[in-house]
Parts: C-alpha cells; sequence; structure tokens
C-alpha cells in the first residue's frame, strides 16, 4: 500500500508538452496559413495581389487577437473556448466555401507537433497492466474527434480508458470542476488518481486542490507569459514520461 493508504488506481495525462514533446510554435503562423487558403493565396508566390495579401494579414491578426484573449480568460477565470466559438468571434464566415480548406491547411500547420511521445505507449501499456486505468485531460481549442484522431494515427487510442478536453468543458485547468470530470470519467475518486502534466499551475496545483497526487514533469520550455506564479510542490517529478512506472509502483508498493 501507497505510505499515506491511497493506492493509485488511474493517471490522467496532459496533453501538448507531456504526452507530445515540447516544441516552440510560430502562433501568428498558423492563422496566416488559415488566412491564405480562406482567400485562396498561394503560398509564397510573388504574384499575389498586395491588397489581398494585407486582407489575409488582417484576418490572421483579427484571429490570433481573439484567440489570445481567450488564453489571457483561461488563465485569469478559468472559461474554456473552442476554435469554432474562436473563429465566430473572429467574424470567420463557416459556410465560406473555402472554409474547409483553411481548416486542413490550419491543421497541416500543426500536423508536425502533435506526434505522440514514443514513450507514451510502454507506459500505457505497464499502467493497464497493472490494472491502472488511463485518461487524458487536457486545455484544448480542439475538440475531441481531432485529438481522437490523433491518438488513433499514432496507436494508442485503443489504451484510453477516457479522454476529456476544455473546448467540451465549461472550463479549463486548473478549476477544481475539470479534474473531478476526469476522474468520474475514469471511475475513481480523486484520492486514487494521479495527475501527470509539464505545468506547476495547471497541472500541478489544480489537481491537488481536488485530492489528486499530481506529477510534475518540466521538460517543456513554457513561456513565461503563460506561466503563473504558485506555491504548490509536487508529489513527485518524472524526468521522462516512463518514469511515471516507477512512480506509480513505489506509491502502490506494500507497506
Amino acid at each position: 500500500m501507497s505510505p499515506v493508504g491511497r493506492p493509485v488506481e488511474a493517471v490522467v495525462f496532459d496533453w501538448g508538452g507531456t504526452l507530445t514533446p515540447w516544441h516552440d510554435v510560430d502562433l501568428p503562423e498558423q492563422w496566416r496559413v488559415f488566412a491564405r487558403e480562406v482567400h485562396g493565396l498561394p503560398v509564397d508566390s510573388p504574384d499575389v495581389p498586395p491588397e489581398d495579401l494585407d486582407a489575409a494579414h488582417r484576418l490572421a491578426e483579427r484571429i490570433l487577437e481573439v484567440e489570445a484573449a481567450a488564453w489571457r480568460r483561461g488563465q485569469a477565470e478559468h472559461s474554456s473556448a473552442s476554435l469554432e466559438r474562436i473563429l465566430d468571434a473572429a467574424g470567420v464566415d463557416a459556410e465560406h466555401d473555402r472554409h474547409h480548406l483553411a481548416l486542413a491547411a490550419y491543421r497541416g500547420f500543426w500536423e508536425p507537433h502533435t506526434h505522440t511521445d514514443p514513450q507514451v505507449r510502454p507506459l500505457w501499456e505497464g499502467l493497464r497492466e497493472r490494472g491502472i486505468r488511463v485518461g487524458v485531460l487536457s486545455n484544448t481549442i480542439w475538440n475531441r474527434e481531432y485529438h481522437r484522431g490523433i491518438f488513433e494515427r499514432d496507436g494508442v487510442l485503443d489504451l484510453l480508458d477516457a479522454d476529456l478536453y476544455s473546448s467540451e468543458l465549461d472550463h479549463v485547468k486548473p478549476h477544481p470542476s475539470v479534474f473531478r470530470a476526469a476522474c468520474a470519467a475514469v471511475g475513481v475518486e480523486p484520492e486514487h488518481a494521479v495527475y501527470v502534466g509539464d505545468r506547476m499551475f495547471e497541472d500541478v496545483h489544480g489537481p491537488q486542490q481536488v485530492g489528486m497526487r499530481a506529477v510534475w514533469i518540466p521538460h517543456s520550455d513554457i513561456p513565461a507569459t503563460q506561466k503563473v506564479d504558485v506555491t504548490a510542490v509536487p508529489d513527485a517529478r518524472a524526468h521522462e514520461l516512463l518514469d511515471v512506472l516507477d512512480i506509480v509502483d513505489a506509491w502502490n508498493a506494500p507497506s
């Protein structure tokens, strides 16, 4: 039994920067890619009329501003957002005949940054072999279908017991309600669940509020603008994903 008498029955993971390796991303470029496709502009062509390029850049800047405001509200008020609501607030017409092409270009931009860490499958297999359930709880503007497509592409969807995404919830991490929802989704009480993530505010302070233990993986170069000062102390630290197995084994070892 663990030293505190609380065996681990489920481990819930953050997604970006935890299950995927940390990447520095040119965030304005994601929306320039989207906006150029909306306007039907070829990439890097010298023949694009300046007024068309300016219109595309204005659209990209407007979407980026709306998205940034949504993330700021999430940090300050813990309110959620979705891609669809962001685009709508930026005045993007979802019925535009090039909208689906723009979404495809946007997702193509992100595709190299979404690949699952190679350690995820052996880690999740190890947890499942121990009778421990596996969950995901992510702060994201993308929907469940998109994330599940990523897990399926990378061959780990079959190992997932439950997954929740803030785009489909009322709040984002570290709001206590999302951690309670994640525990309910994997069918365990918070004191028997562990959360694993790379951010001290969202992924350590957040789950500890509801009685979960928190494992911190400090391998992401998180921008200063995304950090929140917090006094939380992780229950354990993992230097790579597979370390989680040793941590859980130690907590579940007979006393």
